[in-house]
């Protein structure tokens, strides 16, 4: 069985908004956000597909389209090692996964995703709103 991965496609946009916004819209693994000029949000597999990884929530995390092409197939631990060299900012690769792992276990609220998604003109306008809600809720 082919499976296509470019594009959105294989996910619903409901359940994709829900794990941004469960993850706070920022790439777990390196903190970049919408706010972050030049940064495009993309899901990525903890346990990648090619190592029997499930396209289901708990195993998908919000990242930024470069640190999940960078990423490869690389498993969890020798990924978040290589962000925290990366990063330099003295964060441990057991940090990130604490993070990682955290946020995957976090509830999906896709009633909340399908409302501001029915109640905007397109998924780039919704995707905008929910950034602006979260930055309403963190003053």
């Amino acid at each position: 069985m082919s499976k296509n991965w470019n594009g959105a496609k294989w996910i619903r946009r409901e359940r994709r908004l829900a794990i941004y916004m469960r993850d706070g819209l920022a790439c777990v693994w390196c903190g970049s956000s919408l706010e972050d000029e030049g940064v495009t949000l993309s899901l990525d597999h903890i346990v990648p597909v090619s190592q029997g990884g499930k396209n289901i929530s708990r195993n998908l995390v919000t990242s930024c389209r470069k640190c999940n092409s960078v990423r490869g197939d690389r498993s969890l631990h020798d990924f978040a090692s290589a962000v925290a060299y990366y990063l330099n900012r003295g964060v441990a690769a057991q940090s990130i996964i604490a993070y990682v792992l955290d946020c995957a276990n976090r509830p999906v609220d896709l009633r909340v995703a399908q409302h501001i998604i029915s109640k905007r003109a397109s998924w780039q306008r919704a995707l905008e709103d929910a950034n602006e809600i979260r930055k309403e809720e963190q003053k």
